[in-house]
């Protein structure tokens, strides 16, 4: 009995390295139809000569860590940059429906809840999305979102009255970038192990320079050719650029066994989960105050529209810029020790230097520089949803997550609107920025302090140190989950790469 039940736990472990084994679950750790050694050593020899045959066929292929990769990497780069780069230059339509009072009986509430429509519908509709793709596949996925988000700016250009602007602006560019985002996101990581950080912040990166793009440039053509056409220029080139890149994608949900399913409670109730789900929250909260609002609050100081277009653009840059480095040293310094940095220094940059931005060449520098930081959950969530999840498990991970953050995105913009409404002043949004991107990296530094306990956990189980273990990213035994959680004050304050 004694040597059965160590046999067991040498099993469990031996499953826990796979990160897409099942036999995990069962009991004893075994696979159907086997039966547990009466010696060491024929647990040796069935080890060495005669592995389960659910563990091989369950075992997938190792990521390229490039190829093809690269490409998909692109696409997925190129789609943000006009789904999410796109709808970042909606401070510059914000600021110009503002400043002229295009739709007249539309207050400055109605205006905010456009934006954050887009962004809450993106969020909501990931059930759906998920659902289409497990079902359909990724391709339809993201050629619905194509069509979606066609229409929208299509139909944008014919609105007369703010409740059309809510429907085609809002809901359905928000219903076509979240088919689009769905559709996308979770393909990169799975082509990628060292790299998967590097990959996910250089397709992360394309947002940033969509918004700086597309900032500039609706800002220009307004001017010129008015909002009507604005948008249907938009609309144009945005189906052109999507339909190549949804026709180039290709994700690889049945070679690793990818788990798409819409509401996986299992994951929602794990501590580590709802931790990662708080840095979601207050990230959200401060991050689209930031590229909604400082437009308007360029105007707001005394800057013209074509100053505060800039403003926008320049936060864009910023956003390009730092992405990939920020994706690059996660691979480094470890995802969440660089995640919970950045997301700090972020809330920083808004408390000391936001706030004292009063002149037109502060404001530039705050915007490029803030614009590095800002957007840290975009560029972090997948590798880190792996990290916490398991890579098989981060489609539905990731689909859990987007659900969480659609109260957040949908209210933050409408929130800070109010708040300067109420104040006549910017400060109180600055501060409320700088403390919800503070408040998330306090969630990150809990959350590595659980991943270093499940860490030294499973190098107790597998009788090694610590240092020479490879980052656990796969669905860890439940002993090293559970001794992650009872530890996690203890080990929050430990350096170490995770």
């Amino acid at each position: 009995m004694a040597d059965s039940k160590e046999w067991s736990e040498e099993k469990e472990l031996s499953d826990g390295k796979d990160s897409t084994s099942q036999v995990d679950d069962l009991p004893g750790g075994n696979g159907e139809g086997s039966s547990a050694p009466k010696t060491e050593a024929t647990v040796s020899d069935t080890e060495q000569t005669s592995p389960p045959a659910q563990e091989i066929i369950s075992k997938p292929a190792p990521p390229p860590n490039g190829g093809y990769g690269w490409v998909i990497t692109l696409c997925s780069a190129t789609i943000n940059a006009h789904t999410w780069g796109l709808n970042s230059s909606y401070g510059v339509f914000l600021a110009h429906y503002l400043r002229t009072n295009t739709f007249p009986g539309a207050t400055t509430l109605d205006y905010a809840f456009v934006g954050s429509l887009s962004i809450s519908c993106a969020m909501f509709i990931s059930p759906v999305a998920t659902t289409c793709t497990r079902y359909f596949g990724s391709h339809t996925t993201l050629f619905i979102g194509v069509i979606l988000e066609t229409t929208s700016l299509i139909g944008a250009s014919f609105v007369k009255e703010i409740w059309q602007l809510f429907l085609s602006q809002g809901v359905c560019f928000g219903l076509g970038m979240g088919f689009l985002f769905i559709g996308s996101i979770p393909i990169v990581p799975q082509w990628f192990t060292t790299k998967r950080s590097l990959a996910a912040g250089v397709s992360a990166a394309g947002s940033g320079i969509g918004g700086l793009v597309y900032s500039l440039a609706t800002g220009a053509m307004i001017d010129s050719i008015g909002l009507p056409w604005a948008f249907r220029v938009l609309g144009i080139i945005t189906f052109v650029v999507n339909s190549i890149c949804s026709a180039l994608m290709r994700d690889r949900n049945k070679i690793i066994g990818s788990s798409l399913l819409a509401f996986d409670t299992n994951i929602l109730v794990r501590l580590e989960y709802i931790l990662l789900g708080l840095w979601g929250w207050f990230s959200m909260l401060g991050y689209v105050v930031l590229i909604f609002s400082l437009a308007n609050y360029a105007n707001a100081i005394g800057l013209n529209s074509s100053q505060a277009a800039l403003i926008s653009a320049l936060f864009n840059l910023g956003q390009f810029l730092g992405r990939p480095p920020i994706g690059y040293f996660s691979d480094t310094v470890g995802r969440i020790n660089m995640a919970m940095a950045t997301t700090f220094v972020c809330g920083f940059f808004a408390l000391v230097i936001w706030i004292f931005a009063k002149s037109y060449g502060v404001l530039i520098f705050y915007a490029i520089i803030g614009g590095t930081c800002a957007g840290t959950f975009w560029t972090c969530i997948a590798p880190v949803t792996a990290e916490i999840v398991g890579l098989r498990h981060v489609p539905s991970g990731l689909n859990l997550m987007w659900l969480t953050i659609g109260l957040p995105v949908t209210f933050s913009e409408p929130i800070a609107l109010e708040i300067v409404d109420g104040t006549h002043s910017y400060l109180g949004t600055q501060l409320w920025t700088g403390f919800m991107y503070i408040a998330g990296s306090v969630c990150l530094l809990f959350l590595r302090g659980w991943k270093l306990g499940e860490l030294e956990e499973v190098a107790k189980m597998r009788h090694e140190n610590v240092e020479d273990l490879e980052n656990v990213e796969a669905e860890s035994p439940l002993r090293a989950l559970k001794a992650g959680r009872k530890t996690m004050l203890k080990h929050m304050w430990k350096w170490r790469k995770v």
